[in-house]
Parts: C-alpha cells; structure tokens; sequence
C-alpha cells in the first residue's frame, strides 16, 4: 500500500511519498521544522515509511505550506488504501503525554467529516510556528483521505505537548485502521459492499 504525489501550485511544492506497511522511516524535508518534526513522529508512531520535500511561501506565512502538505499527505492515503478491501477501516487512539490527553478515532469510510475538539490553542506559538495551523493541516488531510477524523483533547496546557499528542494519536489510530484484516478475505468492510459514497 504505498503512493506518490505530487503537487505544484504558485504557492507551495510538495513531493510524498508514503508506504502505509512500512518500519516509521521518515525523511522529511520543508521550510517549517516544527512541522517537519511532527511528521517525523508521525511517521514513527505510525510505522508508516514517509518522505517529504517541500517549499512554500513561507516569507508570507507557514499556513499554505502547512495546509498544503497535510492535504497531500491526505491524498497519499486515500490513493495508497485503494478500494480499503481488506481494510480494519477503523482505528482509535487515547494517548498521553506529560500534562495532556488527548483521543484520535479515524474511519477510512471514504466519507470526509472533521471533528476538532481541541481548545487553547489559539494565539499561541511553538518556536515559530503558529499553533492554529495544526487544526488546518489535519482538516485538509481529513478531506483529502476522505476518512472522518475526530480529535480530543481533554486537558493540557503545554501546546507543544497538545500538538505532538495529536500527531502521536493519529499516527496510532491509522496504524490500527490502515491494517489488513484477513478474517474478511480481501472484502470491503462495509454492509452496503463498497466505500464510496
């Protein structure tokens, strides 16, 4: 289950590559490090191999390199995954780190729905990095996955720790979702025998 996409616009360049059945290698290369260092984790939590090389017009802001590389890395899922014969579908995560708790829940349902229960993150800043930026690059990846993609936190103040937990626990969810379940033989897990809509 592995992908390659490419995206090219006026603002942003983004190359990834993605192997859903892989060890967590990642190499990760763009212009915003706490984003590169989130993908990273997100890489190795989720035993996904994961390559990134992007630019941006970042001497504006991060927001259309961030944006943009959350909604690639969406579309690398949803083409990796193919029709999710086979697929758990399914996957779930409540994970903590230091002061913070967080809860992810994903389905690759070909349906895209975000749900973003996270609060006290606005106005606030991890080095240079804007920290509201993590609700949009998770949005964009949810609609380009097309998978519903719920996110909790449930307390925690650090919004360093708020962000990472939440790159952790996705990682988790997908791990669990992405696998094969050879119980079902290859069959899509749904009752109407497909995931679209």
């Amino acid at each position: 289950m592995q992908a390659k996409i490419e995206r090219v616009t006026k603002e942003t360049s983004v190359c990834l590559e993605l192997d859903v059945n892989g060890v967590g290698n990642a190499n990760v290369n763009g212009p915003v490090p706490f984003l590169n260092h989130m993908l990273d984790a997100f890489a190795r939590h989720g035993k996904f191999d994961l390559s990134v090389t992007a630019n941006g017009d970042v001497d504006i802001d991060d927001h259309h390199t961030v944006e943009d590389v959350g909604l690639v890395l969406g579309q690398a899922m949803k083409s990796a995954l193919g029709d999710g014969a086979g697929l758990v579908r399914y996957g779930h995560m409540t994970l903590p780190m230091d002061d913070t708790l967080v809860t992810v829940a994903v389905d690759f349902c070909n349906r895209p729905a975000f749900v973003w229960k996270v609060d006290g993150l606005e106005r606030k800043r991890v080095g240079s990095f804007d920290c509201e930026l993590a609700k949009e690059f998770f949005a964009a990846f949810a609609m380009e996955a097309k998978c519903n993609l719920h996110m909790v936190l449930h307390y925690g103040g650090n919004a360093h720790h708020v962000i990472e937990s939440l790159f952790k626990a996705t990682a988790r969810a997908m791990d669990m979702a992405t696998r094969i379940d050879s119980r079902i033989a290859g069959q899509v897990p749904s009752t109407k025998g497909t995931l679209s809509k």
